[in-house]
């Protein structure tokens, strides 16, 4: 397939004070010649008047950038125009651009696949890339940035260069089976050396959960009968109105979501239907999405003015008792772990401090290694493979079989690069993308 010239603003829409139109492909240089009249000078900013390459009407005065290939993000000839950023400025630059014989408009993702197709980035930093894009959080930006330079690749290249002697050792055995005693030792001493290297890639694999907890967020249900406050809390704690306060029983029949920073840490709020007995089968279905939203919570905040109501145990994380309307007279929700009043503030600085403080004890610390599915795939593969190999139960009889074992090892670790895979999980992973990345 010959590749084609593609052309994109990489920058949001939207009026700004700079925008920026990404080029890459072989034509990108007659780009940069059709519209500024000459080759910028590779690697330094070149103040040019953009013209239409038809008519030579001045366009726009801009900062050209020009990244000669393999030496690009792309590994292609790539050229950059820093333009003003007003919408008519932008469309008519861009316009031009792609009237240029061999450019063709960007797809999602493109300029990243192209990356990735040239050797300028393996699939663990495509997705690093992904989340970086993403981030909206400190710990976020760092996991993903971790992601982004390698580190998964890193950590996967460390533990083959660990497993390769220790398959070397096995296969020298096979080589040379008359040398018994050497092969004995040899073979102990590998099997010692597998133990404390599953060990490790287990470790690795532990860190995944808290790694999906940065990506996904943690979550925290808010929950309790009609009434008590939960709504009012929610609208409290995103510091604007998101859900419908109302007296009437049954307002919230659907589960809402609200994402935020705590300390750095994404937390997602779910303000949930009230838990009662009803006929009404639109707030019954609200209730067994309730129901559901605690059971997949990592805190459930269970919100209750007094001791009337009965209490639904249906979380698997834990569960934080919250006394509510402390403001009004009357009794108080005995046994609370917190008491608060929404309304005036009331009790809400500790409440919110003990909520970030559990976002970070499941989320925080060092940036995990494993992050996606398919970084916990490949390590489980590389786990399971040396436990396989780990559990035969002598080694001198059948050193071709823990060889094998080990080959699979070395196989898993080695799809970190993503180098093989499927056409369509490529296609759904940079169509993730915007266009001008």
């Amino acid at each position: 397939m010959i590749a084609r010239t593609i052309a994109s603003v990489s920058t949001p829409p939207g009026t700004s004070g700079v925008a920026v139109i990404r080029v890459s492909g072989p034509d990108a240089a007659n780009v940069a010649v059709a519209l500024a009249g000459t080759l910028p000078e590779p690697r330094r900013a070149s103040l040019v008047t953009l013209r239409d390459p038809n008519h030579g009407e001045p366009l726009d005065r801009a900062l050209a950038l020009w990244f000669q290939g393999p030496s690009s993000f792309t590994g292609e000839d790539v050229l950059e125009l820093q333009v003003h950023g007003g919408r008519a400025v932008v469309a008519a630059v861009l316009k031009a651009v792609l009237a240029v014989p061999g450019a063709r408009p960007a797809e999602p993702g493109e300029f990243t696949r192209r990356a990735f197709e040239n050797g300028r980035l393996d699939l663990s930093e495509v997705e690093g890339l992904g989340d970086l894009l993403q981030a909206e959080t400190e710990a976020q930006r760092r996991q993903a940035y971790g992601l982004f330079s390698g580190r998964l690749t890193s950590e996967a290249d460390r533990l083959q260069a660990r497993l390769l002697p220790i398959l070397a050792g096995v296969e020298a055995t096979i080589d040379f089976p008359d040398e018994g005693d050497v092969t004995g030792a040899a073979l102990a001493g590998a099997r010692h050396d597998l133990a404390e290297l599953a060990a490790e890639v287990g470790a690795l694999l532990a860190g995944a959960a808290r790694g999906e907890k940065v990506r996904d967020g943690v979550i925290v249900a808010i929950a309790g009968p009609p009434n008590a406050g939960k709504s009012t809390l929610l609208n409290a704690l995103a510091r604007r109105d998101v859900a419908i306060v109302s007296p009437l029983a049954g307002t919230t029949r659907d589960s809402l979501e609200v994402h935020l920073d705590l300390g750095g840490v994404a937390v997602v709020l779910v303000d949930t239907a009230g838990l009662r007995e009803t006929a009404d089968p639109v707030e019954a279905e609200g209730i067994r999405r309730t129901r559901e939203r605690m059971a997949g919570a990592d805190l459930t905040l269970w919100l209750c003015a007094d001791d009337s109501a009965e209490f639904f145990d249906d979380s698997r994380g834990d569960v934080w008792r919250i006394a509510t309307q402390i403001d009004r007279e009357g009794p108080i929700f005995a046994g609370a772990d917190y008491r608060i009043s929404a309304l005036t503030g009331e009790g809400m600085a500790g409440l919110i401090d003990a909520i970030a403080a559990f976002a970070a004890a499941r989320a925080g610390g060092e940036p995990a290694v494993v992050v996606h599915q398919r970084h916990r795939l490949i390590f489980e593969d590389a786990v399971s493979a040396m436990a396989s190999a780990l559990a035969l139960p002598t080694w001198d009889d059948h050193p071709e079989l823990v060889a094998e074992r080990l080959r699979q090892g070395l196989a898993a670790l080695g799809r970190s690069r993503g180098r093989v895979g499927t056409e369509a999980m490529l296609d759904r992973l940079f169509s993730a993308f915007c266009i001008g990345k």
